[in-house]
């Protein structure tokens, strides 16, 4: 039971943090329509910037329990390369996707490279900093305090994110600029404005993504390919463009994940890539996705 409990944690943890930086990636094809390989290395400055910055609270003597928002802190700062990196991608917003493709894959070398310049390429901790948490007590087992928090940040997060997109006048203005970006210009809608704010906004998300999971991980310059072929299987199981779909891909890759590797940890990529092969054979559209017409 005990070691159930772990998985399943272990689990929900890893889907918390995939969620923000697939959620992400499905809020910018959704409304920009670029499927955007740079997100792993957004991930990647996040955790590297994380570290940095709570070193810093740790040296003027800030106490454990704040460190939290200081990786979210950390998270929100890494946020602000998403103006710079959306002028690059206004070049090919009109291109063929092997266009778009080829650009976030070039921003996403450039990004490893600068990371590998300011942080080296030796992987970076910060010890065992969550344990700074505690732990509480649970049906004879122990749970790590952080992991709660961190799950319990990403769903606020995600519910932020829905009512933002649902009850705001921004939000309007996004869902209607994705299903109609002519229509929207034509009755005003600065198009240029809201492609800078929600490629900020995706690109925020998945920094955050990567600040929270350091206190519990390595920061590697490995993890920017492997976060990237997570989030597109996440991608593909819930449906493109849909945030709904991130949410229940996030938990089927985080919770299969945790189990494969408890029983084999060699076969736990594997078993994700089966389980992707699997929905583009029998519902290509992914689980939520809508399908396209022919």
């Amino acid at each position: 039971m005990t070691a159930f409990i772990d998985i399943i944690l272990s689990g929900v943890f890893h889907a918390a943090v995939l969620f923000l930086l697939a959620g992400g990636l499905q809020l910018v094809f959704g409304v920009q329509k670029i499927v955007n390989l740079a997100c792993g290395a957004f991930y990647a400055l996040g955790a590297y910037f994380g570290i940095t910055l709570v070193s810093l609270a740790i040296k003027f003597g800030m106490p454990a329990y704040g460190l939290i928002l200081v990786l979210i802190v950390a998270g929100l700062l890494m946020g602000l390369v998403g103006p710079i990196i959306e002028r690059l991608l206004r070049l090919v917003y009109d291109r063929e996707e092997g266009f778009q493709l080829l650009l976030t894959f070039a921003i996403m070398l450039l990004l490893e490279d600068l990371i590998r310049m300011i942080w080296g390429a030796t992987p970076m901790t910060l010890g065992n900093l969550s344990m700074a948490y505690g732990q509480l007590n649970f049906a004879s087992t122990s749970i790590p305090t952080y992991k709660l928090l961190v799950i319990g940040a990403s769903i606020i997060l995600a519910l932020g994110l829905g009512w933002i997109l649902q009850k705001t006048n921004f939000g309007r203005i996004v869902r209607a600029t994705a299903e109609n970006r002519r229509m929207s210009e034509a009755m005003g809608v600065n198009v240029v404005w809201i492609n800078v704010a929600i490629f900020t906004l995706g690109t925020t998300l998945g920094t955050i993504g990567g600040a929270l999971v350091v206190p519990t991980a390595a920061a590697s310059l490995e993890v920017i390919s492997e976060v990237v072929v997570e989030a597109f299987a996440v991608v593909v199981i819930g449906g493109l463009g849909s945030m709904r779909g991130a949410l229940v891909g996030a938990l089927i890759v985080g919770v299969m994940r945790a189990f494969a590797v408890s029983i084999y940890a060699e076969i736990d990529l594997l078993l994700i890539y089966l389980i992707v092969i699997g929905i583009l054979i029998f519902k290509p559209a992914g689980l939520f996705g809508k399908a396209v017409e022919s």
